[in-house]
């Protein structure tokens, strides 16, 4: 049970943060999991540096959208918007 909330968990995460950034995605199921999974990690992490307490869905979501525009201006060389945005 606590895998399948994980990964029920990293679905919903993923999903917001790619909703969140306009432009394409072409990105798998899994990795979408990854992304919502990495992104509650690092927002739990900061939420424990900055309040000294869980941060819940709110950092979830925002540790989420954080490693997505990282993923974006590392990875694939391009930018949120503009004319960069699209390959």
């Amino acid at each position: 049970m606590f895998i399948l909330g994980l990964i029920i968990w990293g679905f919903i995460i993923g999903g917001l943060a790619r909703l969140a950034l306009p432009g394409p995605d072409p990105m798998p199921w899994y990795a979408t999991l990854g992304l919502g999974l990495g992104g509650s990690l690092i927002g739990g992490l900061i939420a424990e540096l900055l309040l000294g307490t869980a941060g819940g869905l709110i950092f979830a979501v925002l540790g989420a959208i954080l490693l997505l525009y990282l993923y974006r201006r590392f990875v694939q060389h391009r930018g949120i918007t503009g004319p960069t945005a699209r390959p």
